[in-house]
């Protein structure tokens, strides 16, 4: 068995090949991750990598491959030997560290020492091998941070756009079921203030408000916007107004690119095959997350861990002969996995009868909604976990 460990960084990687017995079978050499580094072009480095494990063994399943997880650092590294069918293992640093501060005594950190750290970890250690559907799990985790990120952004333009309004047409909010519509999107992308929409010809505004609303608004409603707009106090700022047009410009683009990420998160999902999608209640969105973020439960040996990751495990504090009896959630770990796991938990509570029974007995017991809802979600959580280790789809327990 042939064992490479490669130390990763930002413009370079450090690699050292061993044999099974330990044996050092070239000197530790460096690849480039950088186009413009002295080293070479990444590319050639990359094949050479591949050549040189290839001369020590024509059988690939006789090579092991280990890195550490640095981030977005090792993502090229990690496609191309995916992509060339070499067995390679993702390792978390801190154990990479905790491992190397056992080997010696000594406190010594430098890129050839953690190659071969990884390298005899490798060798000593059972280590999961990274798998094809580890590396869709780690696009899915990609995607739904992205969406999550997309809809942050979104939701903050959406307050700067409702600001605006109240600026500009304050009287417009009472007409219309939420400001946030598709016609009144367009109607103000057109007309960004109540001044031009007072002046706006009644044929032309009907036609403006037809369109956009699908035919759901029409003539009455047109002359009901305009008559408020001509009494209006909102102002007749310029700035503001273009600052109002543009912000619904970025909010269309925004929910085009979220519906856009969705569209490829999807099908992911689905290949999973995930017994998550069972549950009553849980939809693409939330069982994306809590897949990607608990890399499909993979590293996990029970639920208690899962919740200490998710941070809903309550703390604890104990000091002599005092324990607090007015424990919290500790709140640490994935704030992604948590939220889907307490939004997935008023969904199931909804939807299926044995968690709103549930929820219904924890807010008899007089604990406030979010304290219940947070018991319902180390339930899920328990459920959720059991499912997919033994891949059996959800029965309701009402």
């Amino acid at each position: 068995m042939i064992y490479a460990g490669i130390d990763v960084a930002k413009d370079k990687h450090d690699c050292l090949i061993v044999d099974s017995n330990g044996k050092s079978l070239s000197k530790v050499f460096t690849i480039t991750n950088n186009n413009y580094s002295e080293i070479g072009n990444p590319k050639e480095c990359f094949d050479e990598l591949f050549v040189n494990l290839r001369t020590h063994s024509k059988d690939l399943s006789e090579i092991k491959v280990g890195l550490e997880a640095t981030g977005h650092y090792s993502d090229n590294l990690l496609e191309f030997l995916i992509a060339n069918d070499l067995p390679t293992t993702v390792i978390n640093p801190l154990h990479t560290n905790l491992y190397r501060k056992g080997l010696s005594l000594r406190k010594t950190k430098t890129d050839k020492v953690d190659a071969h750290s990884i390298v005899t970890m490798l060798r000593t250690e059972s280590l999961e091998p990274y798998s094809h559907s580890s590396y869709h799990i780690r696009e899915l985790k990609s995607l739904t941070r992205y969406r999550f990120t997309l809809v942050q952004d979104c939701a903050r333009l959406k307050t700067s756009f409702a600001r605006l309004c109240v600026i500009l047409f304050p009287e417009l909010e009472k007409l219309v079921p939420s400001l946030h519509m598709a016609s009144v999107y367009a109607l103000l992308c057109e007309l960004p203030n109540a001044r031009a929409i007072s002046e706006c010809h009644l044929t032309r505004l009907t036609n403006l408000l037809s369109k956009a609303s699908k035919g759901r608004y029409g003539k009455d409603k047109a002359i009901e916007i305009r008559n408020a707009a001509k009494d209006s106090i909102g102002s007749y700022s310029q700035v503001k107004s273009l600052e109002l047009q543009q912000t619904i410009q970025l909010i269309q683009t925004m929910e085009n690119q979220i519906a856009q990420t969705e569209a490829r998160i999807n099908p992911i999902v689905d290949n999973l095959h995930s017994p998550i999608m069972t549950i009553p209640g849980i939809g693409y969105r939330m069982a994306a997350i809590i897949i990607a973020e608990t890399g499909n439960f993979a590293s996990f040996d029970n639920a208690e861990k899962v919740l200490a990751f998710a941070g809903l495990e309550p703390s604890v504090y104990q000091s002599g002969q005092l324990t607090s009896t007015h424990a919290k959630m500790v709140k640490r770990g994935s704030k992604y996995l948590r939220y889907a796991l307490f939004n997935a938990t008023k969904y199931v509570c909804h939807w299926d009868p044995g968690f709103g029974q549930y929820l219904a007995r924890k807010r008899a017991e007089g604990k406030a909604y979010n304290v219940a809802v947070s018991h319902a979600a180390k339930k899920l959580t328990r459920v959720i976990f059991h499912l997919v280790k033994t891949n059996q789809p959800f029965v309701s327990q009402a």
